[in-house]
Parts: C-alpha cells; structure tokens; sequence
C-alpha cells in the first residue's frame, strides 16, 4: 500500500494498492501503459530494487540497441521522393514565447510506503 503525500493544495493524501507479481496498480496507469508508475517506483526505491524487472522488453535498453544497429541511408534529393495521390499542406508550429522558465507541478514530496505480503 502507498499513500501519496499531502500537498500544499490540500489534495494526496491517497491510498493506492500495488502487487508487484502480477503488475498491478490501483492508480490504473501501470495497467494502461504497461510502464511502472510513480508508486512502482516509490516502492522500487523503498525496497533497494531494480526497476528494469517491471518495464516491458519492449523499452530495454538492448531492444532500443537491435532497433537502431541497422544502417539507415537517407534520400539524398528531392529527385528521388515518390510521389503522393493527395496534397500535402504543411503549416508552420503555433510558437508561444512566453517569458521566464515554465513552473513545473511536480510535487517532490515523500511517500508513505506500507509493504504487507499477502497469503
């Protein structure tokens, strides 16, 4: 079981239930993307574990490696690009420049860890 801590809002204070076996959250989002949560990892650090048993293969480090091993040659000019039945209209990015760095809304609090091994 982890709580999450209280924030200055008045929000936390939350009890999600985690089985580290059968991957599973309460939270939902482990379920949802198939990677640890936030509590995974509170529980991970807790306990001195390693994360790398609860990421799916997919995202290893050694799969990232076998994906990018290859050559990629790239078309050297336009002369080469197929073309295409429909149009394409490209629109430059909606760029705000806002001034000052971004406030993050991260709380870098400290969980609450209750570990309990069920029958």
């Amino acid at each position: 079981m982890v709580k999450s801590p209280i924030r200055v809002s008045g929000t936390g204070n939350n009890v999600y239930t985690l089985r580290l076996n059968n991957k599973f959250c309460s939270y939902g989002k482990w379920q949802t993307y198939t990677l640890p949560c936030s509590h995974v990892l509170a529980v991970c650090r807790e306990n001195w574990s390693r994360t790398d048993a609860y990421v799916p293969e997919i995202y290893s480090r050694q799969t990232y490696r076998k994906t990018y091993q290859a050559n990629f040659h790239p078309v050297l000019s336009e002369n080469f690009w197929r073309d295409v039945p429909f149009n394409l209209t490209f629109y430059p990015p909606n760029m705000k420049n806002e001034r000052g760095r971004k406030q993050g809304k991260r709380f870098r609090g400290k969980w609450i860890i209750e570990i309990r091994i069920l029958p």
